[in-house]
């Protein structure tokens, strides 16, 4: 019961993370593109990384991802945050032609 549970984790992850890619090639601008690739990774991150934790069970191996996954969930805001802030001071605009 728990194997299935940690395999169904997984499969909604990729679900969602497939979805999201669609929504990627459905926006036109930078920035609604930015936003939907951070909650990507972030949520389909998680969740794929708490299905391998649980699959895993208690072990060294699930101290692993979990550090791992901490790690990504702080590096992953800032790196967006980094980069959607370089393309504003640098003048990036949205163009209101391609805006939905």
């Amino acid at each position: 019961m728990i194997d299935f549970l940690a395999y169904l984790l997984i499969v909604i992850a990729l679900i969602f993370m497939s979805l999201g890619v669609i929504g990627l090639f459905r926006f036109k601008d930078f920035y609604s593109r930015i936003l939907i690739s951070s909650k990507i990774e972030t949520v389909g991150f998680l969740t794929i990384m708490i299905g391998f934790i649980i699959l895993s069970g208690l072990s060294y191996a699930a101290m692993k991802i979990l550090l791992i996954t901490i790690l990504v969930m702080i590096t992953n805001p800032l790196s967006t945050h980094a980069i959607a802030r370089s393309a504003f001071l640098s003048g990036y605009t949205i163009n209101q032609e391609t805006r939905l």
